[in-house]
């Protein structure tokens, strides 16, 4: 038989795994069946469980991290956004306030201002006149 001269490490083509992982394939009663063998010289599986398993922890503890600071951030997101709402408000109470004392006051405030700019344009021109001499 051609298979006997290869000792079943051709069977489903598992002789490509034979040195790998270690990895080996025997042959077993049935046709559609494949049994594994892992043999221990060839890698410490626990320890890459266990390794795998710290990782797991780690990555867990970052991701509890990084979701009590996004909670964290929510909050501070909220308490910004109450206040920037009520400065809004207090902005619009107080423009409403200015806006009535305006009108209420007439165009007096404009004609001060206007009265207030001539006399310092009078001061600065008679300092400049006088300081010429």
């Amino acid at each position: 038989m051609a298979s006997s001269s290869h000792r079943g490490s051709d069977f489903y083509g598992a002789a490509s795994y034979r040195s790998r992982d270690g990895l080996s394939t025997r042959q077993v009663g049935s046709a559609d069946e494949i049994q594994l063998r892992i043999d221990p010289m060839h890698g410490d599986l626990d320890d890459e469980i266990t390794g795998l398993r710290k990782q797991v922890k780690q990555l867990r503890n970052v991701a509890q991290e990084i979701e009590s600071e996004a909670k964290y951030q929510n909050d501070f997101i909220s308490q910004l956004q109450m206040t920037l709402i009520k400065a809004q408000a207090g902005v619009k109470n107080n423009m409403r306030r200015l806006n009535r004392s305006i009108i209420q006051e007439g165009s007096n405030h404009v004609m001060h201002v206007v009265l207030f700019a001539l006399f310092c344009f009078f001061i600065i021109y008679w300092l400049a006149k006088f300081s010429r001499r």
